[in-house]
């Protein structure tokens, strides 16, 4: 939590140990992302026989997509315990949110598996996809998986086959799988997963949103000086005048 007025100060180790884990400041792209996810995790609860409805997020490197990924779904899963939480003497909590990397140069098997390990769902070198996508579908379903993040989504260009096996399995999940799908990449319109004949179906269901760069201005409001001024009022330091920031 930031420091709160009138309180002890506290040690340079909180302090480290505070801005190592700082809190994320509420961007335009954050709000606009958890209207969206919002939106459709309550519209995909009674979506039963068409895929889901699914978000693209994009942005340059480093413009805060998957702080914008984490931040929304730690709020999803805070939100659900809230309301849900689990019953007494229960051995296994619910998972309203799942968060999957994907690595570099992925191909579906790939990705179906990071599913699967995300929940602890056992596979071997000889598990097909079909076995993993099956398991992935039955214990996500179990576990009550609302969302669903996929990270870094932006390979280097894989053969065409791995890219239109990778698409087909997408699609298959955004249909059998009761959850949202939120996918991030770098500049996605170039990502070769997204583009092409094949992929029309897979990207004509998603929403995108981009984090792009902050605006000095935009209509009366000032984004990127509020957001300075955010990131002001929740630092801990020894020396510092409030307003140096922004100014």
């Amino acid at each position: 939590a930031p420091p709160r007025p009138g309180h002890p100060s506290r040690s340079t180790d909180e302090r480290l140990a505070y801005h190592s884990a700082f809190v994320t400041i509420r961007t335009p792209a954050i709000s606009q992302l958890a209207t969206h996810v919002r939106t459709l995790t309550i519209l995909g609860r009674h979506q039963q026989t068409t895929a889901r409805p699914s978000l693209i997020v994009t942005d340059p490197a480093a413009a805060g997509k998957t702080t914008a990924l984490l931040n929304v779904g730690r709020t999803c899963h805070l939100a659900h315990t809230r309301k849900n939480p689990p019953p007494s003497g229960s051995a296994h909590a619910a998972a309203p949110v799942a968060y999957v990397l994907l690595p570099p140069g992925a191909t579906a098997k790939t990705l179906i598996t990071e599913f699967a390990r995300y929940l602890g769902i056992p596979t071997t070198t000889r598990t097909t996809q079909t076995q993993i996508t099956d398991a992935v579908c039955h214990t996500y379903t179990q576990a009550g998986a609302q969302l669903v993040l996929i990270d870094e989504i932006h390979p280097p260009q894989p053969p065409h086959h791995h890219r239109r096996q990778t698409a087909d399995l997408l699609k298959d999940l955004t249909a059998h799988l009761p959850a949202t799908l939120v996918y991030a990449a770098i500049n996605v319109t170039d990502t070769p997963l997204f583009s092409g004949t094949r992929s029309a179906q897979l990207a004509g269901r998603a929403t995108l949103i981009t984090c792009s760069p902050l605006p000095a201005r935009h209509s009366t409001r000032h984004p990127f000086h509020d957001v300075i001024t955010d990131i002001e009022n929740t630092l801990d330091l020894h020396h510092h005048k409030p307003g140096t920031l922004p100014r």
